[in-house]
């Protein structure tokens, strides 16, 4: 259990995450989404205990997490900077490294994932590719089979096949050895299939906590003849529209009630599901 009470984070005059109040049952994974600068990283650097609250409280299993061993020893934090060693560092090295602070490290798995994305071994860190420190990331995150594992947008710099890898490997071991995930990504269609729950932070603030079946249902496309479409949507909140010919799709925000489906039905409207990106840039401001 991930447990916040009234958690801030500060730097100077700048206030990134707000009064948080946080109970994230484990076991689960989670992705946080948010705007740039909305607070994300911040929040799991706090999770982490990589940094000190700057007021409130967290706790991970009831137990403080900032300066304690006890606790940190089972929390895994990929963060978007790498930071995983100084770049004369070996990969193999690294591992080692990750092996001494991780009781759950598996280096047979490690491994495994290191020829799975290609990395060799006696490489320096500061011998890879942008995508290729994401991939080395991903290899320490999943390996060390932390109760806790963070990844603070570990995609950057992936390829699409490299992505993929990484979203099939996770979800296998998350299936294998199950554990609390919590994933901070811009790539929300494409990585929400591995979602449960999502968090949306909006300038430090929790906008939204709910399972992502729930939020999914937050929003319908309408389609059909262009003036039945528009008849149908009168009064209601379009978060957009699309014509192919005599064609019209709306997207609706707020779902439709046994009423309007009805009419749907009666009108041969076609209702379909809104991508959840579509939802968060709606719920989050619309576009900038």
């Amino acid at each position: 259990m991930i447990t916040t009470t009234g958690l801030e984070v500060r730097y100077g005059d700048v206030t990134a995450v707000h009064k948080l109040d946080l109970e994230l049952p484990g076991g689960r994974i989670y992705g946080l989404l948010g705007r740039n600068g909305a607070g994300k990283t911040s929040l799991l650097s706090a999770l982490a205990g990589f940094l000190k609250p700057s007021a409130g409280t967290v706790s991970v299993d009831s137990r403080a997490v900032f300066e304690n061993a006890r606790a940190t020893t089972g929390i895994c934090l990929i963060r978007e900077d790498g930071g995983l060693g100084d770049p004369t560092d070996k990969l193999r090295d690294v591992l080692d490294m990750a092996a001494t602070l991780r009781p759950g490290f598996d280096s047979g798995y490690a491994a495994r994932l290191m020829d799975r994305f290609a990395l060799p071994p006696k490489r320096a860190l500061s011998g890879l590719s942008r995508g290729q420190r994401s991939a080395f990331g991903v290899v320490v995150g999943l390996a060390s089979r932390a109760p806790l594992t963070m990844f603070d947008e570990a995609h950057l710099g992936m390829d699409a096949p490299t992505r993929r890898l990484f979203a099939d490997e996770l979800l296998a071991d998350y299936l294998a050895h199950p554990r609390t995930f919590i994933l901070s990504t811009h790539l929300i269609e494409e990585q929400s299939p591995l979602l449960e729950q999502v968090l949306i932070l909006h300038e430090g603030r929790l906008l939204l906590h709910e399972d992502l079946d729930e939020l999914r249902t937050r929003g319908v496309s309408v389609t059909g003849p262009e003036k039945v479409v528009d008849d149908f949507v009168f009064g209601l909140t379009v978060l957009g529209e699309r014509r192919l010919g005599p064609t019209k799709e709306v997207t609706v925000y707020g779902g439709l009630d046994d009423e309007h489906r009805q009419l749907a039905r009666r009108y041969g409207l076609e209702l379909g599901p809104v991508p959840v990106q579509d939802l968060f840039i709606h719920l989050t401001g619309g576009v900038p």
